[in-house]
């Protein structure tokens, strides 16, 4: 699977998240942040080696209550799950290295 480009506006619903099989990343950003801007580069990178990685973008905000599930507070908050459970979490990655790491972590485990 590729990397995802544009943040959904319609989030899911914890259940389904906590259901999903397999290595899935949850994105939480806006496309106005510059934080999360300054992200996509570095996740395109990232990425590229891990075809097999669900990538989901998940507008986030006031209101929005996926995000505060998760405890999200700032953007862009990346959650690596593997078949529904959290493994690890970045906030505002500032290189592609530490999200190959995280994405190495979901990406083994069968």
């Amino acid at each position: 699977m590729a990397m995802n480009t544009v943040y959904a506006t319609t989030e899911p619903a914890r259940a389904e998240i906590d259901a999903l099989e397999g290595p899935v990343v949850i994105e939480f950003g806006t496309a106005w942040c510059g934080h999360c801007q300054a992200a996509q580069a570095l996740l395109a990178t990232a990425f590229a080696g891990y075809q097999r990685v669900r990538h989901i973008k998940i507008e986030d905000g006031r209101g929005r209550r996926l995000g505060r599930s998760f405890g999200v507070k700032l953007w862009p908050t990346l959650v690596f799950l593997s078949h529904g459970k959290e493994v690890a979490r970045l906030v505002r990655p500032t290189d592609a290295d530490m999200i190959n790491r995280a994405l190495a972590q979901i990406d083994a485990v069968p």
